[in-house]
């Protein structure tokens, strides 16, 4: 593994994270910024100093570098991590643009992980590209993996292989701890990836849906006091774009479909409610809109590969202020609640924002709404 040659193509959390692992390894390691012409050299003392891409950034150590080309046409592991913006259809656009990119320089033997989530089928499309792109047959002339990564914390047990077979080499990259990844087909690991996504989902919009009939005071109370109560927004939205992109390779409704649709209309169902407990706050207080600021407290990881947290935000930024004017996302937990001249209610949309806010409220007369199943506020 000592000087494997590795280029992880996106400078995003999830990237940074496994580029760090590798290079901690003894791997030979290149991580490519998207916004930059070069590939910036990750050595094991960097990558220790720096425990995220944010403080990486903030210092700007200076690191040696290389034309992105040379160390892709070097790569012996070329692993694709990019931040995906867009929403929509667009996002297979972007996705493909970015990925013929990543790809245009490698060589004979070398191989690709491919880490974003595509769906049912999505890997074959991405095959067709890599071959088309480079000119080398998959299977062959260069290898392809699948392994979509869905968290810093956790990584999958899995890694779905162009043939099945293993690669022992890039099992001891990706391995932490004693248990070793298993290989399966890409078709199987597609699959995987899809039950763990769909579980997560059908579970968290069981209890949406089931506290949307919590209406008196005592059973708000009851069930406020059991742990999904710290169900955030922010763990509610996590993993939307895999949703997505599982929903987008159907055609026609079948069972499968309706869990799918079920799950984002279940999400979107929640948004709707918390606006409405909001205007009810207004209601209840007898606050005019023109004399109340909403603050939306939300922490973000602005170096994700998936945008749907960001997306998430914009859309509730957006439909709040069809009702009340003044309405501020702060995506710092230290910002300043206390220069306004209107009453501010805060929505905490993550639970360390939650915790955050409860620090600072103290004696002020702000209300907090808690972006979680029962919506519960505080005053």
């Amino acid at each position: 593994m000592g000087g494997t040659k590795i280029v992880v193509y996106g400078l995003s959390t999830e990237g940074y994270a496994i580029a760090s692992q590798m290079a901690i390894k003894g791997a030979d390691v290149y991580i490519i910024d998207e916004s930059t012409p070069s590939a910036i050299s990750l050595k094991a003392e960097i990558a220790k100093t720096y425990p995220n891409v944010s403080s990486l950034k903030e210092d700007e150590p200076l690191l040696a570098m290389e034309p992105i080309e040379v160390a892709i046409s070097k790569a012996q592991y070329l692993f694709f991590t990019p931040r995906i913006r867009k929403t929509g259809q667009d996002i297979k656009t972007e996705i493909h643009s970015k990925f013929k990119d990543a790809t245009a320089s490698l060589k004979k033997k070398s191989s690709v992980v491919f880490t974003l989530p595509t769906g049912f089928g999505g890997n074959n499309e991405n095959i067709s590209l890599l071959e088309h792109v480079t000119g080398l047959e998959v299977g062959k002339d260069i290898s392809y993996f699948y392994y979509p990564l869905e968290g810093i914390e956790q990584q999958p047990k899995i890694i779905g292989s162009f043939n099945g077979k293993k690669d022992s080499v890039l099992s001891d990259l990706l391995t932490t701890g004693k248990k070793e990844k298993n290989f399966v087909a890409i078709s199987s690991s597609e699959h995987f990836h899809a039950i763990n996504v769909l579980s997560r989902f059908s579970s968290l919009c069981s209890v949406l849906e089931v506290c949307k009939y919590a209406q008196d005071e005592i059973t708000k109370n009851d069930l406020s006091s059991d742990d999904f109560q710290e169900i955030f927004l922010d763990d509610m939205v996590g993993g939307l774009l895999d949703l997505k992109s599982l929903g987008s390779s159907f055609e026609g409704a079948n069972t499968l479909m309706y869990l799918i649709n079920g799950s984002v209309k279940g999400i979107d169902g929640y948004i709707k409610r918390l606006i409405d407990e909001i205007r009810a706050t207004l209601k209840k207080n007898d606050l005019k809109a023109s004399r109340t600021k909403i603050a939306l407290s939300w922490t973000l990881d602005q170096h994700s590969m998936r945008g749907d947290k960001i997306e998430m935000l914009q859309n509730l930024t957006s439909r709040l202020r069809d009702y009340i004017g003044d309405v501020e996302a702060y995506e710092d937990p230290n910002f300043d609640l206390f220069h306004s001249d209107k009453t501010t209610i805060v929505v905490a949309c993550s639970k360390s924002d939650f915790t955050n806010i409860e620090k600072t409220k103290q004696d002020s007369d702000l209300i907090i709404v808690k972006a979680n199943p029962l919506c519960e506020t505080i005053q």
